[in-house]
């Protein structure tokens, strides 16, 4: 079973703390020597940028890019923050950039060690924003707020293309292909439906235009 994003969210920001820590310059540690991933100092600053690149990146590779861009884009609005809840507009540009800069070199990467060093290297060369005062502009899709009534996007499609894996962001839980098709059935997600497509139920979105939403 494909790991939560959560789960994987919380993995891949412990391996940039990790590898930063290691290879860049020394972090905030408890007293058992655990990096303090709640200490102050790792937000808009060089470890931030190392961070949000490197977890989409790894969704990128875990998932696949359309995912790693909806799960960024999300992330700065969702209502519980699971993530980080951006209200400063150079805040919501840097994260932004970072998270695209992590989703090239995941689209490079064989696994996650390479995507690392890809992005340290991308550090050096000043290819990320560390710093506020940063004028390059982010010029991707942004995002709306999260829906209540629409939460769920796609983790993962077989090789026929059809959706087969899917997050409830809200809930935050994964559902297969069959689980949502019965949810819907059941009426728990009144916003989405079932066609059959090519003799398959198939779970789809009802058009609302949402910038988070990749079911088509």
């Amino acid at each position: 079973m494909m790991k939560n994003p959560l789960t994987l969210k919380n993995e891949a920001r412990d391996e940039a703390y990790k590898y930063f820590d290691k290879n860049i310059r020394t972090l905030p540690k408890y007293k058992n020597g655990e990096i303090d991933s709640t200490a102050h100092g790792l937000e808009n600053n060089d470890v931030d940028a190392f961070r949000h690149a490197h977890v989409s990146g790894v969704f990128t590779i875990v998932y696949n890019e359309t995912t790693a861009d909806l799960l960024g884009r999300a992330n700065e609005y969702f209502p519980n923050g699971w993530y980080s809840n951006t209200v400063n507009p150079g805040s919501l540009n840097m994260d932004l950039w970072n998270n695209s800069i992590g989703r090239k070199y995941g689209k490079k990467s064989k696994d996650r060690k390479e995507l690392l060093k890809l992005i340290h290297k991308a550090l050096n060369e000043g290819e990320l924003i560390i710093e506020l005062q940063d004028d390059r502009k982010y010029e991707g899709k942004t995002s709306d707020t999260i829906i209540k009534s629409k939460p769920i996007i796609v983790l993962n499609e077989d090789e026929n293309g059809r959706n087969v894996l899917f997050f409830d962001m809200v809930m935050q839980t994964i559902l297969t292909r069959e689980e949502f098709v019965m949810a819907i059935k059941s009426g728990n997600y009144p916003s989405y439906t079932v066609k059959n497509i090519k003799g398959l139920p198939t779970p789809v979105s009802k058009p609302d235009g949402r910038k988070t939403n990749n079911l088509s």
